[in-house]
């Protein structure tokens, strides 16, 4: 779960000249991560072997 705290942190990371622009985009990605590492927690994961059977499919 994204928290103020993990949101504080990233915030902070940034450079103390930036835009609102900039914020919103770290906030965004912060939430991607969460996502994505809950996603790992309920199994919804592809195997590199799945992945590269879906990419020939796609670029053939």
């Amino acid at each position: 779960m994204l928290t103020k705290e993990k949101i504080k942190k990233g915030i902070d990371a940034l450079p103390d000249n930036l835009t609102i622009d900039q914020v919103i985009d770290r906030i965004i990605m912060l939430d991607k991560i969460e996502q994505g590492l809950k996603d790992i927690e309920e199994g919804k994961v592809h195997s590199t072997e799945e992945v590269k059977a879906k990419l020939n499919k796609w670029l053939k």
